[in-house]
């Protein structure tokens, strides 16, 4: 049965459902770079404009004196995009109003050789933006939520330390959604099922929680 699949993948020349366009990987490496610093400043004035009109748009509940501000002030934002086949599902990470922004995800190395025998087999992955994260045309779904400085500094932790940790990639075992929902666990949220299309996982994901906005980790997390 993996064989069958194996060649029915090579045969249609699926692309990397979790990776990057390959396609966009024929051009020259002077273009790429060029195109990558217009791609991040984009993605970075997204990142400060959706911080703001949210801020704006949210409603506010009466706060007790001394109590912290509704949103804290960094976020980790769940994210979903197209690709060649299955799309890819991925976090942007950071604090809000700054317009750096940090991209984990899980996706095989290579090109398309490396995708298809991922399906049968864990191949060596990347962990960090791939082509298309920083396009905000491309993107299908997201659910941003908010954390205060001393939970961000856990959470980011923990995403480095998973990137660290996560040397292969799996169609089956570790893909992009078990990658995000890694990190939805370890903030407390509730997960759904992780064999399904990463806009699906996003969007089941926000609805799953209700659409909360601010999370608070657990002493024990």
């Amino acid at each position: 049965m993996a064989g069958l699949t194996f060649a029915l993948l090579l045969s249609c020349k699926i692309e990397p459902a979790c990776a990057q366009e390959v396609d966009a990987r024929s051009g020259s490496e002077s273009s790429r770079t060029l195109e990558d610093h217009k791609r991040a400043a984009e993605a970075n004035a997204l990142v400060s404009s959706e911080g703001t009109i949210e801020a704006k748009t949210a409603p506010q509940p009466a706060r007790k004196p001394g109590s912290e501000s509704v949103k804290g002030p960094y976020y980790v934002d769940f994210r979903a995009r197209t690709a060649a086949s299955w799309g890819h599902a991925f976090v942007w990470y950071g604090k809000t109003g700054e317009r750096a922004v940090e991209v984990a995800g899980l996706t095989p190395a290579g090109d398309t050789l490396e995708y298809v025998l991922g399906h049968v087999m864990p191949v060596p992955s990347e962990t960090g933006a791939s082509y298309g994260d920083l396009d905000p045309e491309y993107l299908t779904a997201h659910y941003r939520v908010y954390l205060n400085e001393p939970d961000a500094k856990r959470v980011f932790a923990y995403i480095k330390k998973l990137r660290a940790s996560t040397p292969v990639w799996n169609a089956e075992t570790m893909n992009c959604t078990g990658f995000i929902g890694n990190i939805a666990e370890f903030m407390g949220l509730k997960t759904p099922p992780r064999w399904q299309r990463p806009e699906n996982y996003v969007n089941h994901l926000k609805a799953m929680n209700g659409g909360r906005q601010i999370v608070h980790l657990s002493s024990s997390q």
